[in-house]
């Protein structure tokens, strides 16, 4: 999960994070149901770029963008979760300061 980091909603590199992050490659258990909740999202904001395509009303346009930014939040909460369960304790017990930094700026950036 943690080898397309650093990419932009684009596919580019985002100017933000360095091209180091294989540092760390441990086993996610939540990847699968990532893939799955992010195609969900995707598939969702989809139709609301079609319901906005068709002139449905506003408020109904932003009560579905509203899902979609929270199903997006919920998929961040996991990732950041799994994150933590699988990479942050082994940062700790080798005390790999630079992978906590680095935990301590993805949050800030998803909590923005």
């Amino acid at each position: 999960m943690h080898e397309h980091q650093g990419e932009g909603i684009d596919g580019g590199r985002d100017s933000g994070h360095g091209g180091d992050h294989h540092h760390h490659h441990h086993e996610h258990t939540q990847t699968k149901s990532v893939l799955n909740r992010l195609s969900r999202a995707a598939g969702h904001l989809e139709s609301v770029k079609k319901m906005v395509e068709s002139g449905r009303d506003c408020t109904e346009v932003l009560i579905q963008l509203s899902a979609v930014k929270s199903a997006i939040n919920n998929v961040g909460k996991i990732i950041l979760q799994d994150h933590i369960e699988h990479c942050i304790v082994d940062a700790v017990e080798n005390n790999d300061e630079k992978a906590l930094e680095e935990l301590r700026k993805a949050i800030d950036r998803f909590m923005k």
